[in-house]
C-alpha cells in the first residue's frame, strides 16, 4: 500500500511537472501582453502583473496589420492541408495497392525527401517561383509548404491504408467499381482517423512554417502570422506586449483543432503505426 502511493505521487509530481513545463510558455506570453511597458522593460520579471493593460492588444489591432496576417495564415494552412490530404491519400493508395515498377523506391523516396531540411530547398526554390513569377504570393507559400506535408502525409497514410482489409474492395472491383470509386467511397470513409491526423498535422506545419514565409515574401499583405511577427521588430526595438499578444492569438487556432480532434488523432496514430 506504502509503495503504491509512493507510485502515485511520483506520477503525480511528474504529470504536474510536465503541465507547468508546457503550460507555462503560453501563461508568459498572455501575462507579457497585458504588462505595461515599464514592467516588461523592467529590471525585475514578475510572473503575475502590477497591473493590467489592453493597450497592446489595441495597438496590435489597430497599428499593425495582424488580422491581414492572422487570414492569410489561415488560408496557407487550410488549404495546404486539403491538398496534402488529398495527394497524400492518392499517392499512398497507389503504393500499397498498385504494383508497379520502382514502388518501393517511390516509396523510399518520401521518406527521404521528407527528411531534406527546407534550408537546403529555399535557394533553388526561390530561383523557381522567380521564373514562375510566385514571389510574394499566398500560392507560392502553399506550393512551398506541399514540399514537406505531401512526403509526410503519403508516408502516414502508407502505414494506416496497410492495415485496412482489402476484402471489400477486391468485392467492389468485382463489381465493377473502379479503383478511385474504391478509393473515395471504402477505403477513405474506413481510414477517417487518419485522414485528420495527417490533415491536423499538416495544417500546423504549415501555420508553424517560418522559413519560407520569409524568404519568399516581401510584402506585408501576404505575410502569414509567422513571418509578420518580425515586422513588430524595429531596429534594435522589440515591442514586446505587441509581440506577445500577437503569439497568443496565433497559437489558438492550431491548439482548438487538436482539441476538438483529440480522440481522432489517438486512434490514427497509433492504427496507423501498426504496419508503417
Amino acid at each position: 500500500m506504502r509503495r503504491s502511493k509512493r507510485q502515485l505521487a511520483v506520477l503525480i509530481g511528474i504529470q504536474s511537472a510536465l503541465v507547468v513545463w508546457t503550460a507555462f510558455p503560453f501563461y508568459w506570453m498572455l501575462v507579457t501582453s497585458v504588462k505595461e511597458n515599464g514592467e516588461i522593460y523592467g529590471p525585475v520579471a514578475r510572473l503575475i502583473p502590477s497591473t493590467f493593460t489592453l493597450v497592446h492588444w489595441r495597438e496590435l489591432f489597430y497599428k499593425t496589420p495582424f488580422v491581414i496576417y492572422f487570414r492569410n495564415s489561415l488560408i496557407i494552412a487550410t488549404v495546404t492541408a486539403v491538398l496534402s490530404m488529398a495527394i497524400g491519400a492518392l499517392a499512398a493508395y497507389a503504393i500499397t495497392r498498385l504494383t508497379f515498377r520502382g514502388r518501393t523506391i517511390a516509396a523510399r523516396s518520401l521518406v527521404y525527401s521528407y527528411l531534406v531540411p527546407p534550408a537546403l530547398l529555399f535557394i533553388p526554390l526561390f530561383q523557381l517561383f522567380g521564373d514562375l513569377h510566385l514571389l510574394n504570393t499566398l500560392q507560392g507559400l502553399i506550393l512551398a509548404d506541399l514540399t514537406f506535408t505531401v512526403p509526410f502525409c503519403t508516408w502516414l497514410l502508407v502505414g494506416y491504408f496497410k492495415t485496412v482489409a482489402v476484402d471489400m474492395e477486391e468485392a467492389a472491383l468485382v463489381d465493377g467499381c473502379t479503383r478511385l470509386t474504391v478509393l473515395l467511397r471504402i477505403t477513405l470513409p474506413l481510414s477517417a482517423p487518419a485522414l485528420v491526423v495527417v490533415a491536423l498535422f499538416s495544417f500546423t506545419m504549415s501555420w508553424n512554417e517560418f522559413l519560407y514565409a520569409v524568404v519568399f515574401n516581401t510584402n506585408s499583405n501576404v505575410r502569414p502570422v509567422t513571418a509578420g511577427l518580425t515586422g513588430m521588430v524595429t531596429e534594435d526595438v522589440f515591442f514586446w506586449g505587441r509581440m506577445m499578444a500577437a503569439a497568443a492569438l496565433g497559437s489558438v487556432p492550431p491548439i482548438l483543432l487538436y482539441t476538438a480532434a483529440q480522440r481522432w488523432i489517438v486512434q490514427g496514430l497509433t492504427l496507423g503505426g501498426v504496419k508503417g
